[in-house]
């Protein structure tokens, strides 16, 4: 090497080692400044860790979901709730400790505490969860009670960030996020600049309008959002809360096209098929209400039960589905089932089987 091109590598060389002393240091410096993980929950907490959990006890299926989903090793899981009793879903869990009949029962907390988890995922705003006791009773014993939902359209990235940085998953969640950005994309250019006039105006119930009277998911509900994405409009999105009773006459007034009911309750969704017909027991128990005969919904036999899954991680897997289900003539080129099997084949590993819609129609 001559000495000319000589000086020239000795010179690049001691910059690149300059840079990565630089480099090193300053990784140094930043990991100082920064301290301990620090991640914040759906009540606003604040919850600090020297490392990523290695014990972690769940409530609902949603949160193990999307553990799924980010690919966390699902071993870290100690506990979990009776929600998990499928085995052909969770066989990871088939000898897990049940510290929870479901996610909305009392906690065992014996069996909690025999599992010793540093971390217990709850549900943050479900009307059923007091999630501020639980918290009392469990973080003096030095188990942090982290609240997330995953059942909010609005905040679901923010809750499946939570996850991704408690378990150093940014890689995965920006794959998630790319691919939720396609299918939200798919459907947006085919309805999102829809005017007002041509969207279906829908009243959905709660399923505890199966022993009462009607109540109705309201604004803060997360099908508020899952609706106005698929090109309908919630006509009661303008009542506070989640829920709210309403009587007939109101559902009346507000003659509605479409008529949607949350499927929670119904043997319906992953491996469910709904054999006993609970779904045209109840569509014919909405069609004999007094008046509902002049409903357009019920005219035009427009009603629809959702399963479950649509309100938790699968909501934009599946927005399609209702996409379809309102637009039928916009999305005759959509096969919206292969977005529904997409997310068991890829994030639970399985053939998807089951019923997950049920409309009047007899679909």
């Amino acid at each position: 090497m001559k000495g000319r091109e000589l000086a020239i590598f000795q010179a690049v060389l001691i910059i690149i080692c300059s840079i990565g002393v630089w480099q090193y240091s300053m990784g140094d410096e930043l990991e100082n400044e920064t301290g301990s993980l620090v991640v914040t929950d759906s009540n606003g907490v604040e919850h600090t860790f020297d490392q990523s959990p290695s014990r972690v006890a769940i409530t609902n299926t949603y949160a193990a979901s999307v553990m799924r989903m980010l690919q966390v090793d699902l071993g870290v899981v100690v506990g979990v709730s009776g929600d998990f009793y499928d085995e052909s879903l969770w066989p990871e869990f088939v000898d897990t400790p049940l510290v929870q009949q479901s996610a909305h029962s009392e906690i065992d907390f014996e069996s909690l505490l025999d599992s010793r988890p540093e971390i217990y995922i709850v549900f943050a705003t479900n009307g059923m969860v007091d999630t501020n006791a639980i918290r009392e009773k469990l973080e003096p014993v030095g188990i942090k009670v982290i609240a997330l939902d995953f059942y909010k359209y609005d905040s679901l990235r923010d809750e499946i960030n939570v996850i991704a940085n408690l378990f150093g998953k940014q890689l995965q969640m920006a794959a998630l996020f790319e691919e939720f950005d396609e299918i939200e994309t798919m459907v947006s250019v085919r309805v999102g600049n829809m005017n007002e006039s041509v969207r279906p105006q829908i009243v959905m119930e709660h399923h505890a309008s199966l022993t009462r009277d009607p109540v109705v998911l309201t604004g803060t509900s997360q099908w508020t959002d899952m609706i106005e994405k698929a090109g309908g409009t919630n006509v009661f999105a303008d009542l506070p809360g989640h829920t709210t009773h309403v009587d007939m006459e109101a559902i009346l007034d507000m003659n509605p096209d479409v008529l949607m009911f949350d499927g929670i309750t119904f043997d319906i969704g992953f491996n469910s098929f709904d054999d006993e017909g609970k779904c045209r027991t109840h569509m014919d128990f909405i069609a004999d209400r007094p008046g509902f005969d002049s409903v357009t919904a019920v005219q035009d036999d427009r009603m629809m039960i959702m399963s479950g899954e649509f309100a938790g991680p699968m909501m934009i897997h599946g927005l399609p589905t209702l996409a379809k289900l309102l637009h039928p003539d916009l999305f005759m080129d959509v096969d919206t089932e292969q977005y529904l099997d997409d997310y068991f084949s890829t994030y639970h590993n399985i053939e998807r089987v089951g019923k997950f819609v049920c409309t009047s129609t007899g679909g």
